[in-house]
């Protein structure tokens, strides 16, 4: 495992993926759909980092991840073009076709779509899967925008105008635009110091308890360190001999989730509370409630988990 690459839906650190190449920003490619909206762009795997990583740390940037053959993707592309026009470039539709930018997919986690993430800061701060109704589209975006302004973006149609009057107004580069907290994590993750990053995120939770970004940083940040403490092979032993061991099973959970296979990961974990009580039960529930705190709100996996977690302790 190589912890800077580590990514996990809700904790994508996109920015550690920037290339040393910058590249001004064009408009969409000549092949793009005819007509597209202003505040649409298609993207690329050679233009991610340009469009919408360095894009993201000035306005807020709605990744569109569709495939020609999806059905459910003709259905919610209109959707978020429309709203995108309608908010006049306070964020930025980016569309990207997963099969014709495999790698980029990959990076990203795709296991199903349509796929709709929100970037923020370089960084990826909320999704949701599967075809939506506008109104609850607009809702989500709606609260994507306010996490942005809490953040310090204004967004990009704001940064566009000039003050009418007065002296220009000196403006903070793209990179001041985070917390402190969230640049100091970023950076130690990026040297490896994850206790460092850990300890930034847990200060900026300190000072502001409910901040979502800091939430799955930290979340993010703890299952690193616990997985680097692993050894693997062992841990797997150890919970095929012990199936009712929750310190055991919890240790695999975390290389499960790792590893992406959410829906295992939060499997063993309610295995381990349907047959168990007292305290391995108490401590399966613990680890199993602290891997939500992985992913944003809304998650359908976590939201199928809770139920199954409710239904067994209750």
């Amino acid at each position: 495992m190589q912890p800077r690459d580590f990514s996990l839906y809700g904790a994508i650190d996109l920015g550690a993926r920037q290339s040393a190449q910058r590249r001004q920003q064009t408009s969409a490619p000549a092949d793009g759909p005819k007509n597209a909206p202003q505040h649409v762009i298609e993207v690329t795997e050679q233009t991610f980092n340009t469009d919408v990583v360095e894009r993201s740390r000035t306005t807020p940037v709605i990744l569109d991840l569709w495939a020609e053959w999806c059905g459910p993707c003709k259905q919610l592309s209109p959707v978020l073009e429309k709203l995108a026009e309608e908010a006049g470039g306070q964020w930025i539709l980016a569309k990207v076709d997963v099969d014709a930018n495999p790698q980029l997919s990959a990076a990203l986690q795709v296991q199903s779509i349509p796929m709709v993430v929100a970037v923020i800061g370089g960084q990826l701060v909320d999704y949701f899967l599967g075809a939506q109704p506008e109104a609850q589209v607009k809702q989500w975006i709606a609260q994507v925008v306010a996490v942005a302004e809490k953040m310090g973006l204004s967004g990009g149609a704001e940064a566009e105008q000039a003050p009418a009057e007065g002296p220009p107004q000196p403006q903070a580069p793209a990179e001041q635009a985070l917390p402190p907290a969230y640049e100091q994590a970023r950076a130690a993750m990026d040297r490896g110091d994850f206790d460092a990053a850990a300890a930034a995120f847990e200060a900026e939770l300190a000072s502001n308890p409910a901040d979502p970004v800091a939430k799955t940083g930290l979340a993010q940040v703890s299952l690193i360190r616990r997985i680097n403490s692993y050894d693997e092979a062992k841990a797997r032993r150890d919970a095929a001999e012990h199936p009712d061991d929750a310190d055991a099973q919890a240790k695999v959970a975390d290389l499960e989730l790792a590893g992406g296979r959410v829906d295992e990961a939060f499997g063993r974990l309610l295995g381990v509370v349907r047959r168990t009580g007292g305290d391995e039960r108490e401590k399966a529930r613990r680890h199993l409630v602290g891997l939500f705190e992985i992913f944003p709100p809304g998650e359908p996996l976590v939201g199928r988990a809770r139920s199954q977690l409710t239904a067994l302790l209750f």
